[in-house]
């Protein structure tokens, strides 16, 4: 069974066929091969969209977590978003993207590229953290070791505020969650 995914953006597995009745009324002119490439180019405009509508601003840096498929092995790392808006996460240079909010609430990312797959987990930083338990949390997540437990005691997610601007709703984290994610 799939885990339900609350899409915000993809150019993986465009189909003409759902594109086509819309291009051939508007380019009638066209080839059936230059509305395809029409329809990559307007895909990547609603891209432009979706940046706009997530120009969300947190008050702290969002901390992106990665699985990343390469030519010799899976490897997990981190990078920050020092901006801390959610718009900047919308950007890759792998050849095929899917960004989406997955069941709990979480912004996810799969980037599909000559070598392989990466996985990408965005969240941003808790109010009260340490400089000391961020860096802890980064030095498990390089060594492949952190824990989901880990993650959500340093880090909140990010599909709260984005569902405010798509009307989606996710789960609350029950008390008892919060109190054992705090420890």
């Amino acid at each position: 069974m799939t885990e339900p995914k609350y899409l915000i953006w993809s150019n993986y597995s465009l189909d003409y066929e759902d594109w086509r009745e819309d291009l051939e009324a508007e380019y009638p002119e066209l080839s059936e091969q230059e509305r395809e490439e029409k329809m990559y180019e307007r895909n990547s405009e609603y891209l432009d969209d979706e940046r706009m509508n997530l120009d969300i601003q947190l008050d702290k840096p969002i901390l992106v977590i990665v699985d990343l498929g390469l030519w010799n092995g899976r490897y997990s790392g981190y990078k920050e978003i020092k901006s801390g808006n959610i718009k900047d996460c919308l950007f890759s240079e792998c050849d095929y993207v899917t960004w989406y909010v997955d069941r709990l609430g979480d912004m996810r990312c799969d980037a599909v590229h000559h070598d392989g797959t990466n996985h990408y987990l965005y969240r941003t930083y808790k109010d009260g953290v340490s400089d000391a338990q961020i860096e802890n949390l980064k030095e498990k997540i390089y060594r492949g070791t952190a824990t989901r437990a880990d993650i959500t005691r340093i880090t909140r997610r990010l599909g709260d505020e984005i569902g405010k601007v798509y009307g989606w709703d996710f789960p609350k984290q029950s008390l008892s969650s919060v109190q054992r994610d705090a420890r």
